[in-house]
């Protein structure tokens, strides 16, 4: 039987911070790069909350930071492409993660080589492989907003093991 929020605060057991970071720590999340375009424009970025939710019809998740600009690509073209990382492009995730505002274009700034998709979004050529999705949905989610995207289209483009966030040597704050 669950307990009601009053039960909670009467029985001191509560939100802990010291917690709550040490348990979102142990997540596993891989990292991705996450591609879109729209016109002329293209845009790419390091993402780590991407999961399967579906298997029929074969569905996906993403969070996307409300000021990432490739999140206006997206939404512009309706979609977007995931390339599963390989261990050893830690550098990689990292100079994804920038912002546009410092790097510019990140594919012309870190000379990324692509293969185009069926779909639209470009996919980078030196990862795993990729998915390219169709949006689905949106829903707000504190300060990124979670895509929900069909897959329509799959390619594997490498061998290797993904590369995770334990492995780079990244946090989240938790």
């Amino acid at each position: 039987m669950g307990t009601t929020g009053t039960e909670v605060e009467q029985g001191g057991v509560g939100l802990d911070p010291a917690a709550k970071k040490t348990v979102l720590r142990h997540f596993s999340y891989g990292l991705y790069a996450v591609t879109a375009a729209h016109g002329e424009e293209r845009g790419v970025f390091t993402a780590n909350w991407v999961a399967q939710v579906s298997f029929d019809p074969p569905l996906v998740v993403v969070s996307v930071e409300h000021d990432s600009s490739t999140l206006g690509l997206i939404r512009a073209s309706g979609r977007f492409a995931v390339c599963p990382l390989r261990e050893g492009q830690k550098d990689l995730a990292g100079k994804l993660g920038r912002p546009r505002q410092r790097t510019g274009d990140k594919f012309g700034a870190f000379d990324l080589a692509t293969v185009p998709t069926l779909t639209g979004p470009p996919a980078l050529a030196d990862t795993l492989g990729f998915v390219a999705c169709t949006v689905v949905s949106e829903t707000p989610a504190g300060d990124s907003v979670v895509l929900l995207g069909e897959v329509v289209e799959a390619r594997v483009l490498g061998e290797g093991e993904p590369l995770t966030m334990r492995a780079a040597g990244f946090r989240h704050a938790g």
